[in-house]
């Protein structure tokens, strides 16, 4: 379904107001000139409000925006391991409704709980400690971060990273074009939960990522973001076309933009001209190898896989 949104997913986003409210993420962090993480962090913070508790999985942001003794976050902020964000975050939001219940807190404005993770910590580290958790019902909104490999430890793949691409754990050579797994398709499987709201989304179109934090924090039981956040150093692009990589990647299928909502797949943008893969591919460093001469059988088999999963999509969205 392409069109209008439930009624509960109306928000006034005026970018005049926006820029005058305070940052919840405060600058001064370390994250890498040109990382989209803490533009996605930025606009879904804005959404949530300082009443939220965030949670963070060992990663990229957690380790640029902690840098003992001194924190980027306004937030209630606690650290967790790369495996179990989940649970720690299950273990917040349980002892809340305890002392709710109990009545040594008000639940006049309701607490939001977010837990900020890498792809590393929620497609492959942490999947079963954030499984345990949807299937328990506790009410959070988890975001993956994507940046499709595990780049604050060096680079290496993960099951995010997309067939052909070169990390430190999949190089290529004149006989192996980089990774040969196919990329996981986590969003469907946290839907396939059956979890009141799961949605992939970009950065670059911030109004469909603020609507759909929104969304998700309303929810009644956990909720799922997973947000494309391009890594310069890991990706090999210049730090100013972060934002413009995301808009490839939709524009290619890469990455394509859609919710699920109480069962219902939604498709939130659709390209008006779908694009090659190779208008994504010839952007970056770590793809420098398929634009070689001898390369095309693979690159075809790229766009091929992209395009089964494209058309799979539209047919789940009707």
């Amino acid at each position: 379904m392409l069109g209008r949104q439930p009624e509960r997913a109306r928000l006034k986003l005026n970018l005049r107001e926006i820029s005058q409210e305070q940052e919840l993420l405060a600058p001064g962090h370390s994250l890498c000139p040109g990382c989209v993480e803490s533009v996605a962090v930025r606009q879904i913070l804005n959404v949530a409000g300082p009443n939220t508790v965030v949670v963070t999985a060992t990663g990229c942001l957690s380790v640029s925006t902690s840098p003992y003794p001194m924190t980027a976050w306004r937030n209630p902020w606690i650290h967790s391991l790369f495996a179990n964000a989940g649970a720690t975050v299950s273990g917040i939001e349980a002892a809340y409704r305890s002392l709710v219940k109990k009545g040594v807190m008000s639940d006049t404005t309701p607490t939001n709980f977010i837990v900020f993770a890498g792809d590393g910590g929620t497609y492959d580290i942490g999947l079963q400690s954030l499984s345990g958790a949807l299937e328990r019902g506790h009410r959070f909104l988890y975001v993956c971060l994507n940046n499709e490999a595990y780049m604050n430890t060096g680079i290496q793949r993960s099951s995010a990273t997309l067939p052909g691409t070169w990390t430190t754990t999949s190089p290529f050579s004149e006989t192996v074009a980089g990774k040969t797994q196919a990329r996981k398709d986590m969003t469907a499987i946290v839907a396939d939960h059956g979890i009141p709201y799961a949605a992939q989304a970009s950065p670059h179109l911030w109004k469909d990522l603020m609507r759909k934090t929104k969304k998700a924090l309303e929810s009644e039981g956990p909720s799922f973001l997973n947000v494309l956040a391009a890594c310069p150093r890991g990706w090999r692009t210049e730090p100013e076309i972060g934002i413009r990589l995301g808009k490839v990647a939709v524009d290619t299928c890469v990455w394509p933009i859609y919710e699920v909502d109480d069962g219902q797949w939604i498709l939130n943008s659709k390209p008006r001209e779908k694009k090659p893969v190779t208008e994504w591919l010839e952007l970056q460093g770590r793809f420098s190898h398929l634009m070689r001469p001898g390369r095309e059988e693979e690159v075809a088999r790229i766009q091929k896989q992209i395009d089964l999963l494209w058309e799979s999509l539209l047919i789940r969205c009707k």
